[in-house]
């Protein structure tokens, strides 16, 4: 299998003789950002974060969105923070797409290279910093952790997607898997950050409508995936947004298709508000 790759915003702005024939939809089961429009103009700055800014992809919403948000960090050379999550409640997961950067959890350092994940529980502490000469960008997917009685918090732990297998769906042929970070029958963990790749030619062939809500964003590749009623083309650097139960399928390729897959997973559903 050829080596990874990995898709990160252009930045900039669009020249002023470009055309308004962007793929950006946001309708009420899912929403697509396509890489032409996470530019300089819609990036925020965050407190206690040097040198820094973030596309904001994803958050919780009324009416949408329920349990999770989503950046993609870019931070300069010599940028970072010493404070980088504000609520203790909140557990993160940190996936890098570019650049190298110095992560330390609890007193242990960490570089973390393209592919590099983290999963960082509520309440640790931990400190980014580049100390390299190039920036480096980031996915940071936050969520309010929500414990369960008598099922302990899970632990803080960094890998790299390239030391870890694609399990592939049986009667496949090894055309659609899943990079899994996290055992699924793990009941400390309440959502997964996953990879799912589908090589050219594949397909999920049928129409899943389930209870998570997802977050994907392409790494690599180009595929139609269909959402709700539509059939939508994607490909490296588009972000889509699921609502909980927006039915979902795809077609992929030409080339090897690959996303960052956010889901909510191992606890019962909340009864009223």
């Amino acid at each position: 299998m050829p080596d990874p790759t990995y898709a990160s915003p252009s930045g900039g702005l669009p020249p002023q003789t470009a055309l308004h024939t962007g793929r950006a939809v946001f309708t009420e089961a899912y929403a697509v950002i396509p890489h032409g429009v996470m530019r300089d103009i819609v990036t925020s700055y965050l407190p206690h974060w040097a040198d820094t800014r973030a596309w904001v992809i994803a958050r919780p919403m009324s009416g949408f969105s329920e349990t999770f948000s989503q950046y993609i960090m870019e931070v300069f050379p010599g940028g970072g923070s010493t404070q980088p999550e504000p609520n203790r409640e909140a557990e993160g997961v940190l996936f890098v797409v570019a650049g190298q950067v110095t992560l330390t959890v609890d007193g242990k350092t960490h570089l973390l290279k393209p592919g590099g994940y983290a999963f960082l529980p509520p309440g640790c502490a931990w400190t980014l910093f580049n100390k390299s000469t190039e920036p480096v960008r980031f996915h940071w997917v936050r969520k309010r952790y929500e414990a369960a009685d008598g099922i302990a918090m899970p632990t803080a732990f960094v890998a790299n997607e390239n030391d870890e297998p694609i399990i592939w769906m049986p009667g496949t042929g090894n055309t659609w898997g899943t990079t899994r970070f996290v055992d699924p029958t793990d009941l400390r963990h309440d959502m997964h950050v996953n990879i799912v790749t589908l090589e050219p030619g594949a397909v999920i062939p049928f129409e899943e409508t389930h209870v998570m809500e997802h977050g994907l964003y392409v790494l690599e590749g180009k595929a139609v995936y269909r959402l709700n009623r539509d059939w939508v083309e994607v490909e490296a650097g588009d972000f889509m947004w699921l609502r909980a139960f927006c039915p979902q399928a795809c077609y992929a390729g030409p080339g090897r298709f690959r996303y960052l897959l956010y889901k909510d997973v191992n606890r019962h559903m909340k009864l009223g508000l």
